[in-house]
């Protein structure tokens, strides 16, 4: 008998029933080794693949590359691919496309669908590195790009041109937590003629699933909840086969940000539980606000379960779940984020987001105003309306909301 047999193949699945978003977070695109039989994705790290000669390959012009065979990891590697499978179950779309960051994916979008002489409308808040690429690299490029308030749709109908584009939004926006109506705002953006692309991160498929709501197309920093335990960078963009495709073939080949095997079935481990861990993580930042709220060093607290959010009733209508970010102010922001980075014994005191364990940060108004949106006028007005002179971003992890809340109020004094 031998010491290492061979096993049988395994036999084909039958083809599974349309999922339920819970149940497509676990299965969605699963296709267990044919070989082995095993359950969990392989990681494929092989950069080349064998194939026929004169099969369809480099002569398969107009083809999407994910209809071919494996060829260069570069392209298509079928441990992304499977993530890819997964994120569009997820978000009840036809293909996804994925890569190395979340700003290599709204990179992806920006660079693969404008071009010079285009109008971009972009979110006057929202994630520093997209309105960074917006507003200083596309400029240099001959797009026109103009940041709007976009839960303003006046003011989205006055910005609106001829050339526009394309919209993009993000929901909740970082840091603030302001929300964007996005079926509303889908509806303004086709009668224009535009696609609206959102920023969906903070939100994530569990909480709000922006496809259904008339977005086009959805992007994710995947190294956030999607992946939920802080040790895979990727990014990812959502929507339909045609502009994915279209994506894949300019952006996805050309600008090199390929997601490695590697991550990618780091993040598809981190999708069998992002249902609970977000179910987890809503509940917990639910307590957390409601108890800040009533703190006394607290002087505000924005989060979408409150009824003290200036959108709250748009938050109940549009989000399934309030969601694990919490933007919360004190009387003296400065001094608070030293007594909070010295004094948190189970928060970290760090940046990103979206992890199993909670993190806590302050973004100073004058800083990230310094440094990315350089708002003037009415603009900063209404951004000193949500964040006064700086916000706590709080991203709330997995722990017990009771040891949170003790270690919170050690650290507030």
């Amino acid at each position: 008998m031998e010491l290492f047999q061979k096993p049988e193949p395994a036999k084909p699945r039958k083809a599974a029933p349309t999922l339920r978003p819970a149940t497509a977070a676990l299965n969605g695109g699963l296709m267990p080794n044919p070989v082995t039989g095993a359950i969990q994705p392989d990681i494929s790290m092989s950069v080349n693949n064998v194939f026929a000669p004169g099969s369809a390959g480099f002569s398969a012009e107009g083809a999407d590359l994910a209809d071919l065979p494996f060829l260069y990891a570069r392209w298509t590697n079928p441990t992304t691919r499977a993530l890819e499978a997964r994120l569009a179950a997820l978000e009840g779309a036809e293909d996804a496309l994925t890569t190395a960051t979340g700003v290599a994916a709204i990179a992806a979008t920006l660079l693969g669908l404008l071009k010079s002489g285009d109008h971009l409308i972009v979110s006057e808040v929202c994630y520093a590195g997209a309105f960074e690429l917006a507003t200083r690299i596309l400029p240099d490029l001959g797009i026109q790009v103009t940041p709007v308030n976009l839960s303003d749709l006046e003011a989205i109908r006055a910005a609106l041109r001829p050339n526009t584009r394309l919209i993009h939004a993000e929901s909740p926006c970082n840091p603030i937590l302001r929300l964007t109506d996005l079926a509303a705002l889908a509806a303004l953006a086709h009668e224009a003629g535009a696609l609206l692309s959102v920023d969906s991160t903070l939100a994530n498929p569990v909480i709000t699933r922006p496809l259904d709501l008339g977005v086009d197309l959805v992007i994710h920093s995947l190294t956030k909840f999607m992946n939920g335990h802080g040790d895979a960078l990727g990014g990812a963009v959502i929507g339909r086969k045609e502009l994915i495709s279209a994506l894949r073939a300019r952006s996805g080949v050309y600008l090199g940000a390929t997601l490695a095997a590697q991550n990618a079935w780091l993040i598809l481990r981190g999708l069998d539980t992002l249902y609970p861990r977000i179910r987890t993580a809503s509940a917990n930042a639910q307590r957390l606000a409601g108890w800040l709220e009533a703190h006394p060093k607290i002087t505000r607290v924005i989060y979408p379960g409150l009824p003290s959010h200036p959108q709250h009733a748009l938050a109940q209508a549009q989000m399934a779940l309030p969601g694990g970010m919490i933007a919360f102010q004190t009387a003296d922001p400065q001094a608070m984020s030293h007594q909070l980075a010295d004094r948190l014994q189970i928060i970290h005191y760090a940046f990103s987001l979206g992890h199993q364990r909670s993190i806590c940060v302050l973004i100073p108004t004058e800083d990230i105003q310094t440094s990315t949106f350089r708002m003037q006028g009415p603009a900063l007005a209404r951004y000193r309306d949500w964040a006064g002179n700086g916000l706590f971003r709080l991203s709330v992890g997995l722990e017990d909301p009771e040891d949170l809340i003790e270690d919170l109020a050690r650290a507030l004094g």
